[in-house]
C-alpha cells in the first residue's frame, strides 16, 4: 500500500512521519533507537484495517532538532504526540506504545486523554511505576549504562542494554522470512542520541502515575511472551497492570516482538483493540 510522508514543526524541531492504511488512525511511537521505518514488517500487515501513522521521534533519522545538544524530556516527546495527532485528526485515535514509546503515549494521555481512545502501553520502561527501592535501584543502573557507553562505546553497551531489558541477541525465536535491520550508520547515530539523551529523559521521568488511573483513554498494559519476568521493563508492565486492575496482554515474542514477530503481533493488536472498543 503506498506510503505518504510529511513534516510538522513542532516547538525545538521538525518532525517526519509516515502514514499508511485505512481506517482508524493508530499511532505507533517506536522503542528506543527506532524510527518510523523500525516496525515496517508491523506496519504492513495492519494497513488493512488501520490508518497507521509512524514518526521519527525528535532527535532520530529525519527529525531535525534545532539543538541537537540539548535532548528533550518525556514530556516534551509527549507533546510532539498531541501536535502529530492534532495535526491529523479531529477524532480520538489509537495508539501502540513499545517501551520508551508507552511511557511518552502515558505522559499524552494524561495530558490529552481525548486524543487517544486506546492505549496499549508494551513494556513501558518506566521505573517511576515500581517501590522506591526498586525504582532507585534502576535508575541507577541506567546510569551506569549511560556511563559504559560513554567510556568504551555501543559495542561494549549494546549487550549491557538488551541484558537489562531481557533481550537475547542470539534468540532465534523470530517468524521466517524476516530481514533484520542492519545496525548501519544511522542506526548507530539513533543509538547514540537515544542512550545520550532519552536515558536521561527516563532517568529524570516526572510522570504521574497516579493520573493514570483517572485518565478516560483505556490503557492495555501488556508484556512479551519470552521476556523475563524479573527485569524490569516486565515488571513495570504488570505494576500498570496492578495499578489499574487491568490483566496484563501478553504478545508473542519479547520486549522487541513487534520486529520479531510482526504477523502474530498484528493478530493481537487487533484482538486488543477490538475487545476494547
Amino acid at each position: 500500500m503506498p506510503k505518504a510522508t510529511g513534516t510538522l514543526a513542532v516547538p525545538g524541531a521538525v518532525l517526519h512521519y509516515q502514514i499508511r492504511g485505512t481506517g482508524p488512525l493508530l499511532l505507533i511511537s517506536q522503542s528506543g533507537e527506532g524510527d518510523a521505518d523500525r516496525t515496517t514488517d508491523l506496519v504492513a500487515h495492519l494497513t488493512d484495517s488501520y490508518t497507521v501513522v509512524s514518526y521519527d521521534r525528535r532527535g532520530l533519522s529525519r527529525s531535525r532538532l534545532d539543538a541537537p545538544e540539548r535532548g528533550a524530556t518525556l514530556a516534551e516527546h509527549a507533546d510532539d504526540v498531541h501536535r502529530l495527532l492534532a495535526s491529523l485528526t479531529d477524532t480520538p485515535a489509537l495508539m501502540l506504545g513499545c517501551s520508551l514509546g508507552a511511557v511518552i503515549g502515558m505522559h499524552a494521555i494524561v495530558r490529552h486523554p481525548e486524543q487517544i481512545r486506546t492505549l496499549i502501553a508494551h513494556e513501558p520502561v518506566a521505573p517511576r511505576l515500581l517501590p522506591d527501592d526498586e525504582r532507585a535501584r534502576h535508575e541507577h543502573e541506567l546510569v551506569a549504562l549511560q556511563d559504559l557507553y560513554l567510556r568504551e562505546g555501543l559495542a561494549a553497551a549494546l549487550p549491557e542494554i538488551a541484558r537489562t531489558l531481557g533481550i537475547d541477541p542470539a534468540a532465534t525465536d523470530t517468524e521466517p522470512d524476516l530481514t533484520p535491520q542492519p545496525m548501519n550508520a544511522l542506526r548507530t547515530a539513533n543509538f547514540d542520541y537515544f542512550i545520550r539523551h532519552d536515558f536521561t529523559a527516563v532517568i529524570h521521568d516526572t510522570l504521574d502515575i497516579a493520573a493514570l488511573k483517572g485518565v478516560s483513554t483505556h490503557i492495555v498494559p501488556a508484556a512479551g511472551r519470552t521476556t523475563p519476568r524479573t527485569v524490569f521493563d516486565y515488571r513495570a508492565a504488570t505494576a500498570l497492570a496492578t495499578l489499574l486492575d487491568r490483566e496484563l496482554q501478553e504478545l508473542p515474542g519479547g520486549h522487541n516482538g513487534n520486529t520479531s514477530h510482526p504477523r502474530t503481533w498484528a493478530t493481537r493488536i487487533r484482538e486488543i483493540l477490538n475487545a476494547a472498543g
